[in-house]
């Protein structure tokens, strides 16, 4: 969390719900976090069974409107394709049947996990017999703010209405269509059940400047959190007046230990790098330790999958005669891809490694390959990450992969939140005490 606390004071709140909107647009936005505050009202007084049968009915809904949604996309994917969008950007963009019912699936696997608003987070009864209670409660109206990804919409909108929060969504031009339709099938089912569709709102229609005007809503809303690309994310840090959220920037590294398996190496850098490039969980930087006799045939695969290497010298003695290579430069160290290129290092040592991430890292995901159990442990205890795997794709951090059902974001900061951003993540906490007329002596 950057910047101010997570629960804006009441005087606050009022004092900016009671200061007069400069324009029109600033009235718009203000008119839908006003809205979006009375829903929360009623979203968090919503008990488990009634949200969770709006969630199995949303997911249905997905899949027999899929067809609207679709033809939405088609229409967003087709400029996307016209302006020139990469192909990999269009892969996130990207709607299909399977995709579809993925969503709705996730959205099931949510409604069975446990609801954890009123949840304890610690209880006790003091010396004094008060009785003392810390619980879980929602964190009234959410905003997020992302790039071109269809099914972020759904994720975040299922979440916040599981955690009892209205979600205030802006997703971007890129995805406008899609979103629309998608957030048209959840309001829907929203007052087909006796909620307020206002529990998910969208703020597309105003583009940029209506995201501005958001950012700057501070006692309007209670977080917001980006998700998306280094200068998303770094130009809400900057300019929000609201608590923020930082999120998913991945200039995620692997490890290549000297002890390491070969086909076991091999199997984990495909699949951190190739499976899907686009995403922050893939794996940007390759640091092979100097004996590793695994290195050959990793670079060698990697290569042959039409991996872009950027290498150092040592690391170019390493590769198959013919291999397309590229310098690599202290740019590359910083980068986060997003696409089939790898920056790759040779070192000598778990700690020189170490130093090389805590340089470059931006504290998502880093990963060992190894054999040697002292190594795994200097590893995992070194690493200053959200998270930390040991022989294992870096591309199970992910909400989904981890049993959170879905995930807002993957959180790069030391607050409440951190790493894969699921349903607990969307709560903040109230005391609650019980007495029998005690007094402060």
């Amino acid at each position: 969390m950057t910047g101010n606390s997570i629960n804006s004071s009441t005087e606050t709140r009022e004092a900016a719900q009671s200061a007069a909107p400069s324009d029109d647009l600033t009235a718009a936005i203000y008119g839908i976090t006003d809205r979006s505050r009375a829903a929360s009202r009623v979203i968090s007084r919503a008990n488990r069974t009634r949200k969770d049968r709006v969630l199995h009915a949303v997911a249905g809904a997905l899949v027999s409107r899929q067809a609207a949604v679709l033809e939405a996309n088609e229409r967003d994917t087709a400029a996307g394709r016209a302006n020139g969008t990469s192909a990999y950007l269009l892969d996130r963009l990207t709607l299909t049947p399977d995709r579809i019912q993925a969503l709705a699936s996730a959205l099931e696997e949510l409604a069975a996990l446990p609801d954890p608003v009123g949840s304890a987070v610690r209880a006790e009864t003091l010396p004094n017999g008060i009785r003392m209670r810390q619980v879980r409660v929602p964190l009234g109206v959410v905003a997020a703010i992302y790039e071109a990804r269809p099914n972020v919409t759904v994720d975040i909108a299922g979440l916040a209405l599981k955690s009892g929060n209205a979600v205030i969504l802006r997703g971007g031009s890129a995805a406008l269509h899609t979103n629309a339709a998608l957030i048209g099938v959840i309001r829907d089912t929203l007052s087909e059940h006796g909620l307020p569709a206002d529990v998910v709102q969208t703020i597309d229609e105003f583009g940029r400047d209506g995201a501005n005007v958001l950012m700057g809503a501070r006692g309007r809303v209670d977080v917001l959190i980006p998700r998306g690309g280094r200068d998303l994310i770094q130009t809400v840090v900057r300019n929000a007046a609201v608590p923020v959220i930082e999120t998913g920037e991945g200039n995620v590294h692997i490890f290549l230990d000297e002890s390491a398996d070969e086909d076991m190496a091999v199997d984990i850098l495909l699949n951190a790098k190739t499976q899907r490039p686009s995403v922050c969980n893939t794996v940007e930087t390759l640091l092979i330790h100097g004996g590793a006799t695994a290195a050959p045939e990793v670079l060698r695969a990697l290569s042959k999958a039409g991996v872009q290497l950027h290498v150092d010298e040592r690391t170019a003695r390493l590769l198959p005669e013919g291999a397309a290579v590229q310098a690599v430069t202290d740019d590359d160290w910083g980068r986060e891809y997003m696409a089939l290129d790898l920056a790759v290092a040779t070192v000598d040592s778990v700690d020189e490694a170490l130093t090389h991430i805590r340089r470059w890292s931006t504290g998502h995901s880093e990963a060992i390959i190894t054999n040697n159990l002292r190594n795994a442990e200097a590893f995992v205890t070194g690493v200053d990450s959200a998270a930390v795997l040991v022989n294992a794709s870096t591309r199970f951090v992910d909400g989904g992969e981890l049993g959170l059902g879905a995930e807002v974001g993957i959180s790069t900061q030391k607050m409440h939140a951190r790493g894969p951003m699921g349903l607990a993540e969307l709560t903040t906490t109230k005391w609650i005490l019980n007495g029998d007329g005690q007094i402060r002596l």
